[in-house]
């Protein structure tokens, strides 16, 4: 059996000053939300890819990153091709008059830049990814959103 090939990236959830997070919408393979955030290019650390993506997508052109949260891995297709992807995941928290789409230099497939309450999160029945997103900003404790829960 051969391994799949290795595809990093880095993710950031960006969080505005009253704990919603933007998610961003796609609509290949049937559609879904994600976090910003895409694959690591030859020699960038995962931490400047974070930066890079967030620019390239959310039009930010500075951001200061929390550390690594959590790292998720998953085999699925990108481009057409299954890989192995490898992903880790900072949180960012931004002023929401500062993102503007408009500025995207890299939106790729995003139809939808949307922010997210938790409570959104918990009863959304969207397609949402990484799966387990509201479990996650409870156990890491971001915010309101670990108090939102109790």
């Amino acid at each position: 059996m051969t391994a799949l090939p290795l595809r990093e990236a880095a993710r950031v959830i960006v969080l505005d000053a009253d704990d919603r997070m933007m998610l961003l919408h796609y609509e290949e393979n049937g559609g879904f939300w994600a976090t910003p955030g895409g694959s690591l290019e030859p020699g960038e650390s995962y931490e400047d890819a974070a930066r890079r993506e967030v620019c390239d997508e959310l039009g930010l052109h500075q951001v200061n990153l929390g550390p690594n949260i959590a790292t998720r891995s998953s085999d699925h297709h990108v481009g057409g091709a299954l890989v192995r992807q490898v992903e880790r995941y900072y949180a960012a928290r931004v002023d929401a008059n500062a993102i503007d789409p408009t500025n995207a230099s890299q939106p790729d497939q995003i139809t939808t830049w949307t922010w997210w309450t938790l409570a959104e999160l918990r009863t959304s029945d969207e397609t949402i990814y990484p799966k387990g997103l509201a479990e996650l900003l409870t156990t890491c404790g971001l915010g309101k959103f670990a108090r939102e829960v109790r």
